[in-house]
């Protein structure tokens, strides 16, 4: 089992995540005013926190992960709350490539930092997202790994700008971003630490003839 398995039944029992998400939803519905966006994707989509939250803003979203207890529980979650336009696919992008649909807007929030192929990740997102779409990234700032702590083999943080360069080299445009949540740890010296949060949103060019 992976360690996102072993967590995934005591996931929501930790207020932080919802607070996270709350704030995260909050801002991208700020950038989704106006916008005809009829179906998302969540990557990395977890418990389905996020989703859940923005589901009254789409007709349809897939909750996609690679952690089959995730799925499950979100599953569980999605069942008692009778959300019939949630839709969960347990499912690996990093590995393979998904071809059963595209969407109008990919979501993420704290996953990319565990994504080991950032520019394969962004190609597939763009080949996911339908012109005139939209991708929102949540994460971490770089940070000195006290984050995840020691054996962490994932990114420590990103800077944005190293981001947005990557998006733009493969056709995104009209990117920008911003701290939307700040993340209080207490380390094991008792002292807390801030561990802030950005939100970048890139656009995909509509065709034209």
């Amino acid at each position: 089992m992976s360690n996102f398995d072993n967590v995934a039944q005591t996931w929501d029992s930790n207020p932080i995540h919802q607070q996270r998400s709350e704030a995260i939803a909050k801002e991208l519905l700020k950038n989704l005013s106006g916008k005809n966006y009829t179906t998302a994707l969540e990557f990395g989509a977890g418990t389905g926190i996020l989703s859940i939250l923005l589901k009254d803003h789409f007709s349809e979203i897939t909750l996609m992960d690679s952690s089959q207890e995730m799925v499950n529980v979100a599953n569980s979650k999605i069942a008692v709350g009778g959300q019939s336009n949630l839709k969960t696919v347990y499912f690996d992008l990093e590995k393979e490539n998904y071809s059963a649909k595209t969407f109008d807007v990919i979501f993420t929030q704290m996953v990319l930092h565990h994504v080991n192929d950032i520019d394969s990740i962004f190609n597939k997102f763009s080949h996911l997202i339908n012109p005139g779409g939209m991708l929102a990234l949540a994460d971490l700032y770089p940070e000195d790994g006290s984050f995840h702590g020691e054996g962490f083999m994932g990114h420590l943080g990103f800077d944005p700008n190293n981001l947005e360069n990557k998006l733009l080299k493969i056709g995104f445009d009209a990117i920008t971003y911003s701290t939307c949540f700040t993340i209080k740890k207490i380390m094991i010296d008792g002292n807390n630490k801030d561990f802030p949060i950005f939100l970048l949103i890139a656009h995909k060019p509509k065709e034209t003839s």
